[in-house]
C-alpha cells in the first residue's frame, strides 16, 4: 500500500513545505504506509518560475543573504537535510569563497541555485519507505478521482493520481484588466510597444527600441529590474564618480525611462544591515496579546483601533534611537502610552519631548513615503531637483544604517511586526470597510514603499541615470495616458506645470496582484469555474484571495464545504491572509510565518498518511 502526495508549483512555498513534510514522515512510526511524493512545476522543480536560474544576474533579492534560509533548522556541522541546513548566505560563501556575505543582496538566479540545492538535499535524506519525484511539467486538470483522492491531468496527456495535494502555484500571470487591454490594443494600432506586467525576467524588454522615449509604470522593486535589464542589460555601466555617488556610462542601446507612480518617488533604500541574524525585538505596544483582546470583541477597525499603537511602537523605536538608544525614555514612554489609549502614539512623543528630543511628533508614514504629496512645481526641472535632494537625504539615511539612523529603524520594524500585522488582519479581523479602504487601500501600499526596498547602491544608480538624463519622473501622481492624434503614449503629473511626455512604448512594471477570479492558469481557471476554489469575502468585500480554512489552508468550496485531500499554499492566500509574497524563511532560532505556514500543511499530510496506515490496519480477531 502506497499513499500518493502530489505537489503542484515546486518555489519556494512547495519547496518548504516538502522539506517540512520530510520531517514530519520521519517522525511517524515504522508501521506506516510507503508514501511516494510528486513534485510538479512547469519550470525548474524547486526554484520555479521566478527563482529559475537561467535568468540574468543583474536581478537581485531584496532581501540580506543572511536572513534567507529555506531549511527549518540551522546547519549543525552535520549533511544538509530536512530540519538542518545552510542560510543563503553561508551556502553562497561555500559555494563562490570571497564573494557574497550576510549583508550582500543575491542574484535570483543564485537564490534559484540554493533552492536546487535544498530540493536535493531533502532527495537525498528521505526516511525510509519515502520517495521523491521532481517532475517538470504543468498540470491543467484536477478531477475527483473515483476511488477517493484527485487525479491530475498534465499538459502531455499524463495522469496521476494522489491521496493528497497541495497547490502551491506561486505568482500568476492574471487576464489583463481593461486598461492593460486597451494599452495593448492601442499600442498595437499605432505602432509601438507596450509590455504588460510581469516578472521582469519574462518581460519582452526586447521590443523596447534604443534610444525611445518609453514609460515605466510605478516605481516598485519591479521597476529597478526593468531599469537595471534596459541599463547595464544593455550595455551600459554604474562606475564610481570619485565622490561617493555613481556616475552612469551609457552603452547606447537603453531608451530613455519616463518612469511615474502615485508616490512620484523610488522605493527607498533599505539602511544598512547591521542586526544579527539571531536578533529579535520584541514589540512592547503593538502586540500579538493586544491583537488578540481586541479580536475577541468583533471585528476591528484598523485605522481607529490598531494604527496608534503602531504609530506608538515605530515612535519607541525612532525616538529611542535619535535619543541614542536612551532606556529611561523607552520605559517612560511605554508607561505613558498604557496610561493614554486613547492617544498612545501622542503619549510616546510627548515623552521623547520631556526626554530632549525637541519637536518629536508622532510618526507619519504616509508623510514618509508620500513627500511631496500636497507640492507643486513649476516645471519637470524642479521636480527634478527636489527628488534629487530627497534621494540623496535617503541614502544619507541608508548609510547610516537600520539601527543607528532613526527613521531606518522604524520602517525596519514594519518588517518585525508583519506577524502581528497578520494576527489583526487574516481570516476578516478588520470590518470589510477598514479592511478594503484602510489597511490594503491605504495602509499596505505605504508599508511596502517604506519597508520592501533595494541596496543603497540601486538608488545611487537612480541618481546616476537622473544626472544622465536616461532617467525622467514626470512627477507625483504620475498619469499614463494615450494621444491618438499623436499616435503616442503620454505621461504628466497634475501637479507638475509641464506639457505630457510623448512616448514610443509603456512598460506596465507592477508586480501583478494575485486574484483567482483572473488567473490565467488553465488549472487554476478550471477548479474557480467547478467552484473547486472560490474567492474569499470579508462582508461584501470580495478580496479575490483563494477562501481557505483552518492553519492548514484547506480551501472552501461554492457550499461553504471543506475540499477533502486537497490545500494552499502562499501567494493564492493573498485575501484571507496578508502579506504572502515573502519567498523564504528567516535565518535564526524562532521561526518565521514562511515556516509555520509551510510545516502547518506539512503536519496535515503527515497526518493523513498515518490515517491511511490507520484505516487499512488489520483489526484483530
Amino acid at each position: 500500500m502506497t499513499c500518493h502526495i502530489a505537489v503542484i508549483g515546486t518555489g519556494p512555498r512547495g519547496l518548504a513545505v516538502l522539506e517540512r513534510l520530510a520531517v514530519r514522515l520521519a517522525e511517524r512510526p515504522a508501521a506506516t504506509p510507503r508514501t511516494e511524493i510528486r513534485a510538479y512545476d512547469d519550470h525548474v522543480p524547486g526554484p520555479g518560475r521566478i527563482w529559475r536560474p537561467d535568468q540574468s544576474p543583474l536581478l537581485l533579492m531584496n532581501t540580506p543573504a543572511g536572513d534567507v534560509t529555506l531549511f527549518s533548522g540551522p546547519a549543525d556541522g552535520g549533511p544538509a537535510r530536512p530540519g538542518a541546513g545552510p542560510t543563503l548566505a553561508e551556502w553562497w560563501q561555500a559555494e563562490e569563497p570571497g564573494v557574497g556575505g550576510p549583508a550582500a543582496y543575491a542574484p535570483r538566479a543564485l537564490y534559484g541555485r540554493y533552492l536546487e540545492f535544498v530540493r536535493d538535499a531533502v532527495h537525498r535524506h528521505l526516511p525510509d519507505g519515502v520517495e521523491l519525484h521532481a517532475v517538470r511539467a504543468r498540470v491543467e486538470r484536477l478531477r475527483r478521482a473515483p476511488g477517493g483522492g484527485w487525479t491530475l491531468r498534465l499538459a502531455d496527456g499524463g495522469r496521476y493520481t494522489a491521496d493528497q495535494v497541495l497547490l502551491s502555484t506561486g505568482h500568476s500571470r492574471p487576464r489583463p484588466g481593461r486598461t492593460a487591454r486597451e494599452h495593448a490594443a492601442f499600442a498595437a494600432a499605432h505602432g509601438l510597444a507596450y509590455v504588460p506586467a510581469d516578472s521582469a525576467a519574462d518581460m519582452a524588454l526586447d521590443t523596447v527600441a534604443a534610444g525611445a522615449p518609453v514609460g515605466v509604470i510605478g516605481l516598485g522593486m519591479a521597476f529597478y529590474d526593468v531599469m537595471t535589464l534596459l541599463t547595464e542589460g544593455r550595455g551600459g555601466r554604474f562606475v564610481p564618480d570619485g565622490g561617493g555617488s555613481l556616475r552612469y556610462v551609457p552603452g547606447g542601446h537603453e531608451p530613455l525611462l519616463v518612469a511615474g507612480s502615485r508616490s512620484g518617488v523610488p522605493m527607498p533604500a533599505r539602511g544598512v544591515h547591521q542586526k544579527r541574524p539571531d536578533y529579535v525585538y520584541r514589540p512592547r505596544l503593538f502586540t500579538l496579546d493586544r491583537v488578540t483582546a481586541l479580536r475577541a470583541h468583533g471585528q476591528v477597525d484598523f485605522d481607529r483601533d490598531l494604527l496608534p499603537w503602531l504609530r506608538a511602537e515605530l515612535g519607541l523605536v525612532h525616538h529611542a534611537t535619535a535619543l541614542g538608544g536612551d532606556a529611561r525614555f523607552t520605559e517612560a514612554a511605554v508607561r505613558a502610552a498604557l496610561a493614554a489609549p486613547g492617544a498612545p502614539d501622542l503619549a510616546v512623543a510627548h515623552e521623547a519631548v520631556r526626554h530632549g528630543l525637541d519637536g518629536a511628533e508622532p510618526v507619519d508614514l504616509t508623510a514618509w513615503a508620500r513627500p511631496f504629496a500636497d507640492a507643486r512645481f513649476a516645471d519637470r526641472h524642479a521636480y527634478g531637483q527636489a527628488l534629487s535632494a530627497h534621494l540623496a537625504q535617503d541614502l544619507a539615511r541608508s548609510a547610516r544604517g537600520n539601527v543607528e539612523d532613526p527613521v531606518k529603524a522604524a520602517v525596519e520594524l514594519l518588517r518585525v511586526v508583519r506577524g502581528v500585522l497578520r494576527a489583526a488582519v487574516d481570516g476578516s479581523g478588520l470590518t470589510p470597510r477598514s479592511h478594503q479602504e484602510d489597511f490594503l487601500g491605504r495602509f499596505a501600499p505605504v508599508c511596502a514603499q517604506l519597508s520592501s526596498g533595494p541596496p543603497v547602491f540601486r538608488v545611487q544608480q537612480v541618481q546616476a541615470l537622473l544626472r544622465a538624463g536616461v532617467l525622467c519622473v514626470p512627477g507625483p501622481g504620475t498619469r499614463f495616458g494615450t494621444d491618438p492624434d499623436a499616435r503616442c503614449f503620454t505621461a504628466w503629473s497634475p501637479r507638475v506645470d509641464e506639457a505630457p511626455v510623448r512616448l514610443a512604448g509603456l512598460i506596465d512594471a507592477r508586480v501583478p496582484a494575485p486574484d483567482v477570479r483572473r488567473d490565467a492558469s488553465p488549472l487554476v481557471r478550471d477548479l474557480y469555474a467547478r467552484s473547486v476554489l472560490t474567492s474569499y469575502t470579508n462582508g461584501g468585500f470580495d478580496t479575490g484571495g483563494v477562501a481557505v480554512v483552518g492553519a492548514d489552508c484547506r480551501p472552501v468550496d461554492a457550499h461553504g464545504a471543506t475540499v477533502p485531500g486537497l490545500y494552499v499554499a502562499g501567494i493564492p492566500l493573498e485575501g484571507p491572509r496578508w502579506f504572502t509574497q515573502v519567498g523564504s524563511g528567516r535565518a535564526g532560532a524562532v521561526w518565521s510565518d514562511f515556516t509555520r505556514d509551510a510545516d502547518a500543511v506539512a503536519r496535515s499530510l503527515a497526518e493523513a498518511v498515518s490515517a491511511r496506515s490507520a484505516r487499512s490496519a488489520p483489526v484483530a480477531a
